[in-house]
């Protein structure tokens, strides 16, 4: 069974809650394909393992209950594939998928009234930025399976339907490592809006212009401005990476009150000295506050 009526945040308090699953590492790396998918994981076994057992033998089934969804028409799929694939701005899933800006806008506006997809538009007003009307909208999956789905199981379908899963399996491995990348900003824009309690966060969102990309965003009740960036990898941050923010902030005459930085693994000796009240670093273990 697919969920669509779950906000990020519940889904991923039902994945962990069902699985049992107390460790952050393995929650984001399994959430990001099984997420919104209600069943019962084994995450003590490879993720590659898994999938073969529980989606690919499974294709049949599947593919019935998410045309069931999205309505199974081709171009809305070769869409929701464009979107899975690349930076999820309209203009860029649209020529993936080879469709006209208006074609492509009636198919969007059709898998948004089902629930498939959420619109997110660039944060301008937030930063006190004008906003841009060339900067495309961005498309975000309401469920990580369905991301899933369409990145890698629906455009390669016919050799998965027949059984063999080997070019599905080379795909999968090659993008694995940065699979989770947009799941991790997700839930760490979950955890910024519940985590400023004595000044809550009134607005939080991603900015992106032609220059720059900020996956995070917010303004607190006082009115301070919070922005940050993730890291999804194994190696920890370092203060380079802080100091080379700081400069694209500048450069994009961009000011906050406060930085806030994601890190998968930890950050360097010397970052860490930095943190302060206006410096918060956090780790993935932070997230279990989500849950």
């Amino acid at each position: 069974m697919i969920i669509l009526e779950k906000s990020p945040k519940e889904l991923f308090r039902h994945f962990c809650k069902i699985n049992n699953i107390e460790n952050m590492q393995i929650a984001v790396k399994y959430f990001s394909v099984f997420g919104g998918l209600d069943i019962e994981i084994d995450t003590s076994k490879p993720i590659l393992e898994l999938i073969e057992k529980h989606i690919l033998n499974n294709y049949n089934y599947l593919r019935s209950e998410v045309n069931s969804l999205t309505g199974g028409y081709h171009v809305e799929h070769a869409i929701l594939s464009g979107i899975a694939l690349g930076d999820r701005k309209t203009t860029n899933a649209f020529k993936r998928a080879h469709v006209s800006f208006e074609e492509g806008s009636k198919c969007v506006d059709n898998l948004y009234e089902k629930e498939i997809i959420d619109i997110d538009s660039s944060e301008h007003f937030l930063l006190g930025k004008r906003g841009d009307s060339k900067i495309a909208q961005k498309l975000l999956f309401t469920n990580p399976f369905l991301r899933f789905w369409f990145a890698f199981v629906s455009p390669i379908y016919k050799g998965i339907k027949d059984g063999n899963y080997e070019e599905f399996k080379t795909k999968f491995q090659g993008r694995e490592a940065d699979f989770s990348d947009f799941i991790f900003e997700e839930l760490a824009l979950t955890f910024i809006k519940n985590s400023f309690l004595e000044d809550p966060i009134k607005q939080h969102g991603q900015y992106w212009d032609e220059k720059i990309q900020i996956p995070i965003v917010a303004k607190t009740v006082s009115g301070k401005i919070v922005v940050g960036f993730c890291k999804y990898s194994d190696n920890k941050i370092k203060k380079s990476e802080l100091n080379r923010f700081l400069e694209d902030l500048k450069n994009a005459d961009i000011s906050a009150d406060i930085i806030v930085i994601f890190s998968k693994s930890g950050y360097s000796n010397e970052l860490k000295q930095l943190k302060s009240n206006s410096l918060m670093l956090f780790t993935i273990r932070n997230f279990n506050s989500i849950i």
